[in-house]
């Protein structure tokens, strides 16, 4: 206070001093000449001096009470601004969430009539914490409901006091944002979901009955489609024999969802004369900007649906796929209608490439080695050089590969990743057999730099796919890629056109793949085989290149003695590294067991984590089931491959995809 009056004083008389001293001055020298006239002087200016001290010291005063007064009226403002604050505000220690301050508006959304700094956070608004404001954030997450209403909550923290001991304090704003947050909602619920609905085997169905039964069983299922629709308020409308477009508004698809997309179900009810079931395919496009953006989506979803077998639901969105159903077995197509169309388009890329290279997926096995060689002899019929891209120590068809590099024209078409990689051209044509999925393949790098790339395969398609290829010819319901590769090379090559050797490579993916034709056969499995046979395959030499050592028959059996049933499915946990094929084939050996109707390996890998193999002869999809795990296959047939899993882990994981398959089923 001493030194405010002191600056107060220097700012009251800036120039006292210097005028003092003036005077005293001319008394002074007023001395030498008349000492009256000096005493005169210096009377006068005693007098003015205590003058200006009591003037200085009332102006001092006034000035004092005026800032005393300003500040009161400051300080009252401010609170009158912090009690009647149009927002509610409230002060509470983060420590034990006591209310230390708040207004009447805070107090008043809180059911209180007055002020209770007594209470505590949690008894004023139930689940509330200040969690949020110690982790550095100025906003509650998310929206925060009391009494009906919806409230935003900025806030921040404050010390009490200036030591290091004071408490610290959450000071938090309220925001009501009920009418927003509805309206939000409403936008949301009412955004525009486009779903394609197809009667997948409508040519099966129709088949041999009169015409007009068959308006009768498409009218039955267009009458299942609307009792499943009813409710959702949404257009519905057919634009081909078999496809049907609905658009209706987003708030009715959990519903859908919830209900398991029972049309699935329903559709199985219709049943044509014959005997056969009507199955359809669902694709959903939703969270697209537009219309046209959702229909694009749900084009993108049927395709995926139809790719992976038909009976099922794909949901796309602007992110990723969501597949529901598709347990039911894949339908055969009997015309080879499709084949003979992609055999002419895959000779002609052929034709027009300056190198053709085949890459099947890692660890390449029977199936995949034989359809590379089933593309090689299609490419020398074509007069077009061809390579097989692939890893020859990583491989499970070493002793195929070993037969087919003694025949003279195979001595120079096997290639590693690297070496294809510095040969290949803008014109060169990479053909991608047995996987349709880019993570898979032997060498991805390689896939990406390829501009042409045509896909053969017969697993069901995932999220992740090859895009934008410029042939591909999928069909889930094939036994092996092995059975279409031989459906291409009967439109572009004669029988003696084969070498003996192929046929037999082509032959052990088909036997390899079908489990000695017992699982996955049709009539164009045996017609591929019987082409094959006529063509020069030994089913001897088919065999031996199917036998195994006798470390990986020791092995298998060292599996099979570790399983155990759980929920109907035999499941064998190997801590110790498996060769992978042996794995596949002591799933295969599981199967045997009766009542056993699909069978699963876990083991470890050779270079660090570990892998899953499963089988089905029954109404498990194994491939849905290993879905849920990052993995892929088929019905029949799937696997997973792990990286930095241990095995124990992936058997837990395994048991909860399990779980989670029976209770989705249930």
């Amino acid at each position: 206070m001493n030194k405010m009056n002191q600056k107060l004083q220097k700012f009251i008389e800036p120039s006292m001093r210097l005028y003092l001293v003036v005077l005293v001055c001319f008394v002074a020298v007023s001395v030498f000449f008349d000492w009256r006239l000096a005493a005169a002087e210096g009377g006068l200016v005693l007098i003015l001096v205590i003058y200006s001290m009591v003037s200085a010291r009332r102006k001092r005063r006034e000035l004092v009470e005026y800032i005393e007064s300003v500040t009161y009226n400051v300080a009252e403002a401010k609170n009158d601004t912090l009690m009647h604050f149009p927002l509610p505000m409230v002060v509470f220690r983060l420590d034990d969430s006591l209310v230390v301050w708040g207004n009447q508006s805070f107090f008043s959304i809180c059911g209180r009539s007055g002020p209770s700094f007594e209470a505590h956070m949690e008894d004023l608004v139930p689940g509330f914490s200040g969690k949020w404001l110690l982790e550095g954030k100025t906003q509650y997450p998310g929206l925060l409901e009391l009494s009906d209403r919806k409230y935003q909550i900025h806030g921040n923290i404050v010390r009490a006091g200036k030591n290091e001991k004071s408490s610290f304090m959450g000071i938090t704003y309220w925001v009501d944002v009920t009418d927003y947050d509805a309206i939000q909602q409403e936008y949301e619920q009412s955004r525009p979901v486009v779903a394609l609905i197809v009667l997948d085997n409508f040519d099966e169905l129709i088949k041999n009955v009169p015409e007009r039964m068959k308006n009768d069983l498409r009218n039955m299922v267009e009458d299942k489609i609307s009792q499943w629709l009813e409710g959702t308020d949404g257009i519905l409308r057919r634009f081909d024999r078999e496809r049907y477009v609905y658009i209706f508004e987003a708030r009715h698809y959990a519903a859908l969802e919830a209900g398991k997309f029972a049309l699935l179900e329903m559709a199985r009810d219709v049943v044509s004369p014959t005997g056969i079931h009507a199955t359809v395919s669902i694709g959903i496009g939703r969270d697209g900007d537009t219309l046209v953006e959702n229909y694009n989506f749900a084009s993108l979803a049927m395709e995926m649906a139809l790719s992976r077998g038909g009976d099922q639901v794909v949901v796309k969105n602007r992110y990723n796929f969501a597949f529901f159903g598709g347990r039911g077995s894949e339908v055969e197509t009997r015309t080879k209608v499709k084949s003979r169309v992609t055999a002419n388009a895959l000779a002609e890329l052929i034709r027009d490439s300056s190198r053709v290279y085949v890459m099947g997926h890692k660890y390449g096995d029977l199936d995949c080695v034989g359809a590379a060689a089933g593309i090689v002899c299609m490419c020398r019929k074509l007069e077009t050089p061809a390579h097989v891209v692939i890893d020859m120590k990583h491989t499970a068809a070493g002793r195929l590969l070993e037969v087919l590099r003694q025949v003279p024209e195979y001595a120079e078409v096997f290639l590693s990743p690297e070496d294809a990689m510095i040969q290949a051209d803008s014109r060169s044509l990479l053909v991608v057999v047995d996987t349709n999925r880019p993570e898979q393949v032997e060498d991805e790098d390689f896939l990406q730099a390829c501009n042409r790339v045509a896909v053969i395969d017969h697993h069901r398609r995932a999220a992740t796919y090859i895009q934008d290829a410029a042939l591909t010819f999928h069909e889930p319901y094939a036994s092996s890629v092995c059975e279409l590769v031989t459906e291409l090379l009967q439109e572009i090559v004669e029988q003696p056109d084969i070498l003996r050797r192929e046929a037999e490579a082509i032959l052990s993916g088909i036997v390899m793949d079908t489990k000695n034709f017992t699982i996955r056969t049709g009539e164009r499995t045996f017609e591929a085989a019987a082409f094959l046979r006529r063509a020069g395959a030994d089913t001897t030499e088919v065999k031996k290149l199917l036998q195994n050592n006798l470390e990986d028959t020791v092995a298998r059996y060292k599996i099979l003695q570790s399983a155990k049933l759980y929920k109907g499915l035999a499941v064998a946990v190997q801590p110790e590294p498996q060769n992978r094929v042996v794995a596949a084939q002591a799933a295969d050996e599981l199967l045997n067991i009766s009542g056993v109707q699909a069978s699963v390996v876990v083991c470890a890998s050779d270079g660090g984590g570990c892998s899953i193999s499963a089988r089905s002869i029954g109404d498990v999809n194994v491939q849905v089931l290993l879905e849920k795990l990052g993995g892929g296959g088929n019905k029949s047939a799937a696997g997973v491959q792990f990286k930095d899993v241990s095995v124990e882990e992936a058997a837990a994981r395994l048991r909860q995809a399990i779980d989670e398959y029976f209770d989705e089923e249930s």
